[in-house]
């Protein structure tokens, strides 16, 4: 394949996996873990204990399996060998004292994926843990994953990106909490005693990518976007999109640390208007998008990092546009809300236009203004440290509110006449609607259309040829 360093090019559907991935995937002890750990799952309990003792010996039997072809399997992943090590005790602990509320702390601190970053590297992975936009149950899920990491990716990593806890990985098979929409692996998601320093986190790449070429294909054809020869080659192949999402995740993540952030830091879990959430994921967004204009035009910079600073741009903006603005429910939607939000202003700022039942982009324009929407939460967040919290939450809402119109019965749209100041700052969230920020007209009518879509992605992998298929009717 060859590509030039504005992406544009062809390419073939292809998804190459090493032959130590395909052989572990098809492994008959990694088939026998699969089998075990699904079955323990319905004896479990939301905080992932077993109650009743009548399930107990048939916990126990399935635990010696797992158990059993962990010690099949470690061999072939002597990188692994602290974490399966004590995973087994902690998984003879937990049977040995009577399968009561989990503690894989011991597991976890020696799973250490982050020091083996190396492209095709398979992990074995087994906690008993939720997924996110999976399920709120700590049951034992097993995830078979490899490692994503091109040789561009690395040079970026290792130069003005560096991100020492960010792992991409791919699916290679997985349990029914995987068979979702989740795409994290994330340590703090597993049944622990206490929460330590954590020192990784992993994204598959694979399901990002499948998802987004299922939906923007989809799209596409619903409101006859002509794409640009560069975007459509992501829809025709999936490892170059895989490597696409890895380079605008390998920038994003690293976003949320870097700044200058609020005293209020937004990732911390707290009580806060959904819509600060929405700023900080969007902020981290652009960010990724705005580094990836700088590098397409860095003519310093390696022609495989430019291809895909170019591919990372469409990306940024089509799954921001299409899938984030109308996936899940309206309740507290803080990534719909930056989609919306994205979509607004690159309409009112006349680079996106829907004319004659038709959507096109004038792309030459498009870099400027997103970029500019960026820099509008880069100063609100410089502004912040200057600030008390209501007002900066004040101050966030009227950004949103320059571009967006909130629903006609929202207090917070009547001003900081009609909330609660004198209260506590609860009182203030309390008054934020659900959906604050209502879907547009065009998105209505979208949604419709796209939703169903974007519903048929669930437990989508890139190993398959789902990606390229049209969803069941």
């Amino acid at each position: 394949m060859t590509l030039t360093a504005d992406g544009s090019g062809t390419a073939a559907v292809r998804f190459p996996s090493t032959p130590a991935a395909a052989g572990i995937a098809a492994h008959p002890a990694w088939l026998r873990l699969k089998a075990a750990a699904t079955a323990i799952r319905p004896l479990q309990v939301h905080d992932g204990s077993v109650p009743d003792q009548n399930d107990h010996a048939a916990a126990a039997e399935q635990v010696r399996i797992i158990l059993d072809a962990v010690a099949e399997l470690a061999p072939l992943l002597p990188h692994d060998a602290a974490y399966l090590a004590a995973l087994t005790k902690d998984f003879r602990r937990w049977a040995d004292e009577g399968f009561g509320v989990p503690d894989f702390l011991d597991a976890l601190n020696a799973f250490q994926p982050q020091q083996h970053r190396e492209n095709g590297l398979v992990h074995l992975v087994v906690f008993p843990m939720y997924t996110q936009n999976g399920g709120p149950d700590r049951l034992v899920e097993a995830v078979l994953v490899d490692v994503l990491w091109p040789e561009f990716i690395a040079d970026l990593e290792a130069g003005d990106y560096a991100n020492k806890l960010f792992v991409p990985v791919r699916f290679l098979d997985f349990t029914p909490g995987y068979d979702t929409n989740s795409a994290v692996l994330f340590p703090e998601t597993v049944a622990m005693r206490e929460t330590p320093a954590f020192t990784w986190g992993a994204i598959f790449a694979d399901r990002e990518a499948a998802r987004f070429r299922r939906v923007l294909r989809a799209a596409a054809e619903i409101t006859s976007l002509e794409l640009p020869e560069a975007a459509a080659v992501l829809l025709e192949d999936q490892q170059l999109a895989e490597e696409t999402f890895v380079m605008w995740d390998l920038i994003h993540d690293r976003t949320h640390m870097r700044g200058d952030l609020p005293f209020d830091p937004f990732m911390i879990r707290q009580r806060m208007p959904y819509f600060l959430y929405s700023l900080e994921e969007l902020r981290c967004d652009l960010t990724a998008f705005r580094e990836a204009v700088h590098i397409q035009h860095d003519a310093n910079a390696p022609k495989e990092a430019r291809t895909h600073a170019a591919l990372v741009q469409y990306a940024v903006v089509f799954d921001r546009i299409f899938r984030f603005a109308i996936s899940g429910s309206r309740v507290r939607n803080y990534d719909g809300l930056g989609g919306q939000l994205l979509f607004a202003w690159m309409h009112q700022h006349r680079v996106l236009h829907w004319t004659d039942g038709k959507l096109s982009l004038d792309w030459d324009s498009v870099p400027d203004a997103v970029i500019a929407l960026g820099q509008e939460i880069e100063d609100l967040y410089w502004r912040s440290i200057d600030r008390p919290k209501v007002a900066h939450w004040l101050a966030a809402y009227q950004l949103l509110t320059r571009t967006l119109t909130p629903h006609p019965a929202s207090v917070w749209a009547k001003g900081p006449d009609a909330l609660p100041l004198g209260g506590l700052p609860r009182e203030l969230t309390d008054q934020v609607l659900d959906d604050e920020f209502p879907l547009s007209m065009f998105y209505e009518a979208l949604a419709r259309k796209l939703r169903p879509v974007i519903e048929s992605t669930a437990g989508i992998t890139g190993s398959t040829d789902n990606a390229l298929k049209e969803p069941a009717a």
